[in-house]
C-alpha cells in the first residue's frame, strides 16, 4: 500500500480553499493509497515515511518562496517530491518567462523592475504591476497611464517587501476570449478551464482578488494546445513533470501567448472536471512506482 502525501498549507484568511483535496484523498484512498494531506511546513511530518509528495494547494508559498524552495529541496533529499525540486526553484520566479521567450515560446511581453531600478512604466496603454513570486493575482493591479503616481506607489511596496516587480502590457484580449489553463497530468493533455478577467480598473494592488473568476470548461484549439506543449518542452532540462498548467491569453495578434507555466501548486479544477480524477489517481499512483 503506497504512502501518499498531498501537501497543503494551513488555513488563513488569505488563503483559498482546495475543494479537490478532500475528494483527491478519498479517491486515493479507495484505490488502495494511504493518503493523506499534509501542511509543507509542519515541523512534526515525517516526509522520508511516504513514497511520493504530491505539492497540490501550498497557496502560501509565494510569499514564503525562499523558505518553500528550502522545504522542497529538504523533502525531495528524502523522498519521491512531484513536481521536482529543481523545478519548483524554477518556477516559483516568474523570471522564467524570460527562458521560455528566449526558446522561442510566445509569451506576454514582459520587463522586470529589481528593488532600486528606476521605476521605468508605460505612458501610452494599460499595463499590469505585480510580484515576480505571486498567485492568485495577489499585490496586482491593472494601470492605465495617467494612474503613474498609484502605479510607483505599488512599486515602492514590492520593492520594500524584496520583491522584483513585473510590467506587463494588460492583455485586451482577456476582456473578450478570457485567460485558457490547459491542465496535463503524467505528460498528457487532462482537461482546460477557461476564466474572464481577474484585474478590473481602479482595484487597488492591495485588495484580494477573485482568482478565477466565471470559470467554466474548455476545450483549447489545436494552436493553444500546440503553445502550451512548446512551453512544456522548452522547461531547462526538460523535467519528468507529473503535471503542468499552462495559462493562455490571445495577443493583439489573436494568437495564443503564455501568461504563466504553473508548475508548483496549480489549482486542477478537479470540481469542474469530476471525470478527470480516475485519470489523476492513477498518475499518481503510476508515480509511486518511478
Amino acid at each position: 500500500m503506497p504512502r501518499i502525501a498531498l501537501v497543503t498549507c494551513a488555513p488563513g484568511p488569505d488563503i483559498a480553499e482546495d475543494r479537490d483535496l478532500p475528494e483527491l484523498v478519498r479517491a486515493l484512498r479507495e484505490a488502495g493509497a494511504e493518503a493523506s494531506a499534509e501542511v509543507w511546513d509542519d515541523g512534526g511530518v515525517d516526509w522520508a515515511g511516504f513514497d511520493l509528495v504530491v505539492i497540490r494547494s501550498a497557496w502560501d508559498y509565494s510569499w514564503r518562496a525562499a523558505e518553500f524552495t528550502a522545504w522542497a529541496e529538504r523533502c525531495a533529499a528524502v523522498t519521491r517530491l512531484a513536481n521536482p525540486a529543481e523545478v519548483v526553484r524554477w518556477n516559483t520566479d516568474k523570471r522564467y518567462l524570460g527562458d521560455l521567450a528566449a526558446a522561442g515560446v510566445p509569451v506576454v511581453d514582459t520587463r522586470y523592475l529589481a528593488p532600486g531600478d528606476a521605476p521605468d512604466l508605460p505612458g501610452d496603454h494599460e499595463y499590469v504591476v505585480k510580484p515576480t513570486s505571486g498567485a492568485g493575482a495577489r499585490l496586482a493591479a491593472r494601470y492605465a497611464p495617467d494612474e503613474r503616481d498609484m502605479a510607483v506607489r505599488h512599486l515602492r511596496h514590492l520593492h520594500a517587501e524584496g520583491f522584483t516587480a513585473m510590467v506587463q502590457p494588460y492583455v485586451r484580449g482577456i476582456d473578450t476570449a478570457g485567460e485558457r489553463a490547459l491542465q496535463f497530468f503524467g505528460g498528457s493533455l487532462l482537461h482546460a478551464s477557461r476564466k474572464g478577467p481577474v484585474l478590473a480598473p481602479g482595484t487597488p494592488y492591495d485588495q484580494r482578488k477573485v482568482a478565477h473568476p466565471g470559470l467554466t470548461d474548455w476545450t483549447p484549439a489545436l494552436v493553444e494546445a500546440a503553445v502550451a506543449r512548446k512551453a512544456l518542452a522548452s522547461v531547462p532540462g526538460r523535467p519528468e513533470l507529473l503535471y503542468a498548467r499552462v495559462d493562455l491569453v490571445d495577443g493583439e495578434d489573436g494568437l495564443p501567448r503564455v501568461m504563466e507555466l504553473e508548475l508548483v501548486e496549480p489549482n486542477l479544477f478537479l470540481w469542474l472536471h469530476p471525470e478527470s480524477v480516475p485519470r489523476v489517481v492513477g498518475e499518481i499512483l503510476k508515480a509511486t512506482g518511478r
